[in-house]
């Protein structure tokens, strides 16, 4: 098995030695930029530990896949900057406020080309399966951001479409790593299953964090303005929540439909909403259930004989991607 210390220096060598044609600079600078402002890299972490599980070493089989997944990951948050007029993306100015919307959109487009690129590189034994697999991801993704969209213009969203929402968006890639680290290492299709499963609800786990982390976290930490989910009306788990528990809905209501336009008005918003989120508690149950996927997904590989080691390695995984919103 591939040491956890192996995995993380290959990681960073494999993003230090990207590299994008230099011409036109317009169009392949915001990609070099969004390579190199960083981020956890959760999504080729995730997919090279599944393969670690079975294999015991790394190759260009499984490298150039697992850094698709990262470029397809940014060309996401690219465009979703877009939507969100997000102006902060880990840290740093968004590639639409850096350079502007229109170079952001054709750099996020080239940026997904480059991703099936490197995807095409798995190996000829597998490729039918893992293409399958990622196309059928990226649409999902997708579907998952237009759902989001939709939502905030609705007073109202149930609690399992805002789960389906979130599962499309963000759980289902994490689960595409999963399987797919798995695929390629030609581990037996219950242990693919297995990992599948695991990714996804450890996906789930992820973004419920974040949308608690958007309302309390540190913006040093959390790389962005927080309160952004407040000003923009998306539904998180803490706005459907509070939709579903408060006694007084319209107070609600008009916390939410604060004006946001000025920086006092901004403030004003985001400190009334989260004012009910804490008065129902709501701070403290985000965190429970990010818990509760955290366990659930421990418990979809607990059946497949990967050994106390192995399982290990992956209950550590777990635990540092949500241990921020502990």
């Amino acid at each position: 098995m591939i040491s956890e210390a192996q995995l993380n220096s290959t990681v960073a060598q494999l993003f230090s030695g990207i590299k994008f044609p230099g011409n036109p600079e317009g169009l392949y600078s915001p990609l070099s930029y969004m390579i190199e402002i960083g981020g956890k890299r959760i999504r080729p972490k995730l997919c090279l530990l599944a393969y670690s599980l079975f294999k015991d070493a790394f190759d260009s089989g499984i490298l150039e896949p697992a850094a698709a997944l990262e470029i397809f990951h940014s060309f996401t948050l690219i465009h979703d900057d877009i939507m969100d007029k997000s102006d902060l993306r880990r840290g740093k100015p968004t590639v639409w406020k850096k350079w502007n919307e229109e170079t952001a959109i054709l750099s996020g487009d080239v940026m997904l080309i480059e991703s099936y690129k490197r995807i095409a590189k798995a190996p000829v034994a597998v490729l039918d399966s893992v293409m399958e697999l990622f196309s059928r991801t990226a649409a999902q993704v997708c579907e998952g951001q237009q759902m989001d969209m939709d939502f905030e213009s609705e007073s109202c969203v149930p609690l399992e479409e805002y789960e389906q929402m979130i599962g499309l968006k963000t759980a289902v890639l994490l689960a595409c790593a999963s399987k797919m680290g798995a695929l390629i290492a030609e581990a037996d299709p219950a242990c693919c299953q297995a990992l599948y499963d695991y990714g996804y609800r450890l996906g789930m786990a992820f973004q419920i964090a974040d949308d608690y982390l958007d309302a309390f976290g540190d913006e040093k930490v959390f790389g962005k303005p927080i309160g952004g989910d407040i000003l923009n009306n998306k539904k998180s788990w803490l706005t459907v929540q509070a939709m579903l528990k408060v006694a007084d809905k319209k107070a609600l209501e008009e916390a939410m439909n604060i004006k946001a336009n000025s920086a006092e008005e901004r403030k004003s918003k985001i400190s009334a909403v989260k004012a009910i989120y804490c008065e129902l508690g709501l701070d403290s149950q985000a965190r429970s259930e990010v818990r509760r996927y955290s366990n659930l997904a421990m418990e979809a590989v607990k059946e497949i004989g990967l050994g106390a080691v192995r399982t290990e390695v992956l209950h550590r995984f777990a635990e540092s991607l949500v241990e921020r919103a502990r």
